[in-house]
């Protein structure tokens, strides 16, 4: 477009210059969905050696066997035989409160062995494994909030009904005397799950192989075969698949988001929901405040359950991201 008509147009008045269109959102260019995973990835860059994430794996595993046979020799040395039985009984199947609360609250334990093997084996602070810190808190606090809205809506809209009745699992004042306890322990068991598979697992693998297929998927195998359940044989490989696929949303979650943030809230409110609220197990069950009979190694009563589920998973995958604008 000209700026100016020609002076001698034949017009007694000219017009006003046009204004230049205002650039649109849709006109400017994309940045990389992925493009915060790379200051995500920067601390890993140093010394990302495969063999040194070999390394830093049996250094933290020999940590945690350590740490874990010092809790047991301490038990051994101060509680009574009688003792001891119940608390490894309640520890082994989490199925009263205080066993379900002690039981996350050993998941401590990976925090501690996988921050001191990073700190050893690759010279670099345990809390890059979070991400950068003006990122982390402001990320797990908009995507917690809007998984609480969620999973509040999606309890209060209809349809609203179970399959299954829930029955009343502990009374409400038990609850919430216990409440102050399982929250922490809860934020612990997610915390170290995600500092191990979408913490330092996928920054090593990500600095070292740069397909998803390498950095998101090994890490969420690993995930879902540690939900494997061999007392349920007919069921253990669809609970493995269906681990491995909520490992790989929390995987894109942290590579889009650039902080382990969303991937941590979307953890905690996935297992708040099965462990503080309605339980379908036995299996660490001490903490909710209802129960669900479903037969877990049923396929046929666990497909359709799955299947809302999955559902539930990836409506909250979209939310978060929503939350986060990526």
């Amino acid at each position: 477009m000209p700026l100016l008509l020609a002076a001698f147009s034949g017009y007694t008045r000219t017009n006003p210059p046009e204004k230049a269109p205002r650039p649109s959102r849709c006109n400017l260019p994309m940045r990389p969905a992925y493009a915060p995973h790379q200051e995500f990835l920067r601390p890993a860059r140093p010394r990302s050696e495969l063999w040194r994430l070999g390394l830093g794996l049996l250094t933290a595993f020999a940590i945690f066997a350590a740490l874990q046979w010092g809790l047991g020799a301490l038990l051994i040395a101060t509680l009574s035989p009688q003792t001891l039985m119940e608390v490894q009984a309640q520890l082994a199947l989490g199925n009263t409160p205080g066993g379900a609360t002690m039981m996350l609250a050993s998941f401590g334990l990976i925090l501690v062995a996988v921050g001191l093997s990073v700190t050893h084996v690759h010279k670099r602070s345990a809390l890059t494994l979070l991400g950068p810190k003006a990122l982390l808190l402001p990320q797990f606090t908009r995507v917690l909030t809007a998984l609480i809205a969620l999973n509040f809506a999606i309890w209060i809209l209809p349809p609203s009904e179970f399959l299954h009745p829930i029955e009343a699992n502990l009374p409400l004042a038990t609850w919430l005397s216990f409440l102050p306890l399982a929250v922490p322990a809860l934020l612990i068991q997610v915390s170290a799950e995600e500092i191990l598979f979408r913490g330092y697992l996928q920054q090593q693998l990500a600095v070292r192989v740069k397909s998803p297929l390498v950095w998101m998927v090994l890490p969420s195998l690993g995930f879902g075969l540690l939900h494997l359940r061999p007392d349920l044989p007919e069921t253990r490989w669809i609970l493995v698949a269906w681990a491995t696929l909520f490992g790989m949303l929390a995987a894109d979650l942290t590579a889009r988001s650039g902080s382990l943030g969303p991937a941590i809230a979307l953890h905690f409110v996935t297992n708040a929901m099965a462990i503080l609220c309605v339980s379908s197990d036995d299996i660490l069950s001490g903490l909710a405040l209802g129960r669900m009979p479903v037969a877990l190694g049923d396929p046929a009563q666990l497909t359709p359950y799955l299947l809302i589920d999955l559902g539930g998973m990836l409506c909250a995958w979209l939310a978060a991201r929503l939350a986060l604008r990526c």
